[in-house]
């Protein structure tokens, strides 16, 4: 199909703390090489193809869905929030839109979800990177805020370290309380 085609992806779906943050991306005349999955690429590796597409013709619009959001919504409903902001920030009338997974957000948009769709499609891939590099720099951030937890190295995701940490320093505004272990530590 020619046309306007946008890939969609996200990253964290699964840390205990910090937003779910989406990227919609349309590749133009130049894909930079070594796209894939962001997940099978290195730190310093996603971080060159990150540079390498944000100094391309691609178009590119990130979205998020915050804590709170994750929390009253769901985390289903908000990444296809996020996801939906991504695609919305492009401000773009798309043909297609190819969106890594099994489900689809409720939208607008003509669209196609792709299992794996991040290691098959590129402007998937390029959205799988965008997405992962704009989140771990917020991590990163929030990790200088809140010092202990280790956010700069786990992302917000449940490692022993981090448990330690919310067990010793308590729950952040970060946390995602709908999720084990905050809404236990709430409960007691």
């Amino acid at each position: 199909m020619a046309g306007l085609i946008a890939g969609v992806d996200e990253a964290g779906r699964g840390p205990w703390a910090g937003p779910v943050v989406a990227a919609a991306v349309v590749l133009r005349d130049v894909i930079p090489p070594g796209l894939n999955d962001s997940k099978k690429l290195s730190p310093r590796r996603r971080e060159q193809l990150f540079a390498a597409l944000m100094a391309s013709d691609a178009l590119i619009g990130v979205g998020q869905a915050s804590v709170a959001e994750i929390d009253a919504l769901n985390i289903l409903q908000a990444n296809h929030l996020a996801m939906t902001r991504a695609v919305e920030q492009l401000g773009l009338a798309l043909d297609l839109v190819l969106v890594d997974g099994n489900r689809l957000p409720p939208w607008r948009w003509p669209a196609r979800a792709i299992v794996g769709g991040d290691a098959l499609e590129p402007a998937i891939s390029a959205a799988s990177i965008v997405a992962k590099v704009t989140r771990d720099r917020i991590m990163a951030e929030l990790d200088q805020q809140h010092p202990g937890y280790g956010w700069a190295i786990n992302q917000g995701y449940g490692t022993a370290s981090h448990r330690a940490a919310l067990l010793h320093l308590g729950i952040t505004p970060h946390h995602r309380r709908s999720f084990q272990p905050m809404k236990g530590l709430i409960a007691q």
